[in-house]
C-alpha cells in the first residue's frame, strides 16, 4: 500500500523560505513521476512543480519559476519542495502526488496517490 507523508509546512513572513519534505512508501519514486500541488481556500487545486521518474525533466508552475525547486533523493525515496522568496500569494495546502508511470503530467487526476497535506501560511 502507498503511502505520501508531507512535512515541513508551516507560518513565515513573505520574502522567507521554506522546504517541504514528501516521504513515499509502498513505492519506489525512480518508478514514478512525483508532483506539488496546491489548493487555497476557495479555489481549485493546482499544479505547483513536478519530477519525471528518471529524473531527466522536471516542471514549475510560472507563478513559481525561479522561487521554487523540485528535488528527489532515491535512497531516501523522499521528495523535496525548496519554496524561496514566498509571498502571501503562496499560501495554502501543499499536497505530493505520485504517479505509477515514467511520465510527468501537470494535471491532478493522472496521479493516483496523494499526501495529506501540509499548510503553508505566508504572513504580509
Amino acid at each position: 500500500q502507498v503511502q505520501l507523508v508531507e512535512s515541513g509546512g508551516g507560518l513565515v513572513q513573505a520574502g522567507g523560505s521554506l522546504r517541504l519534505s514528501c516521504v513515499v512508501s509502498g513505492r519506489a519514486i525512480s518508478m514514478n513521476a512525483m508532483a506539488w500541488f496546491r489548493q487555497a481556500p476557495g479555489r481549485e487545486r493546482e499544479f505547483v512543480t513536478g519530477i519525471s521518474a528518471r529524473g531527466g525533466s522536471n516542471n514549475y508552475a510560472d507563478s513559481v519559476k525561479g522561487r521554487f525547486t523540485i528535488s528527489r533523493d532515491i535512497a531516501k525515496n523522499t521528495v523535496y519542495l525548496q519554496m524561496n522568496g514566498l509571498n502571501p500569494e503562496d499560501t495554502a495546502v501543499y499536497y505530493c502526488a505520485a504517479r505509477n508511470g515514467m511520465a510527468l503530467y501537470d494535471i491532478a487526476s493522472r496521479y493516483d496517490a496523494w499526501g495529506q497535506g501540509t499548510q503553508v501560511t505566508i504572513s504580509s
